[in-house]
């Protein structure tokens, strides 16, 4: 399994995990960190190795229970995904949290 966690690590874009040793990740015990720096920072190519090797269906239901993402991230997975913003862990939690209003 190690040989398969590395070599689809390895094909994800380098300055994605610059901050850690990729030998180190593991693709099931680091799955939010893996879809939270690719969704965020990863390019169209690294979504795509992510949705192959991961599924559609796992990366979906690991999105919405992530704590924080960019908000045109967030609307990007809210229409590929076909689920309402509302279902998103992260825009609930930015409901609770109230802010200076945006101009």
């Amino acid at each position: 399994m190690k040989n398969v966690n590395q070599t689809f690590i390895a094909t994800l874009s380098t300055h994605l995990f610059w901050d850690t040793n990729p030998s180190s990740i593991d693709c099931e015990k680091h799955l939010f960190y893996i879809v939270e720096r690719v969704m965020s920072r990863g390019s169209l190519n690294d979504f795509k190795l992510l949705k192959d090797f991961y599924g559609k269906a796992k990366i979906k239901r690991t999105v919405k229970q992530l704590r924080y993402m960019d908000e045109r991230v967030l609307h990007f997975c809210s229409i590929y995904f076909k689920t309402p913003i509302i279902e998103f862990r992260c825009y609930t939690q930015q409901q609770l949290n109230h802010t200076h209003w945006r101009y």
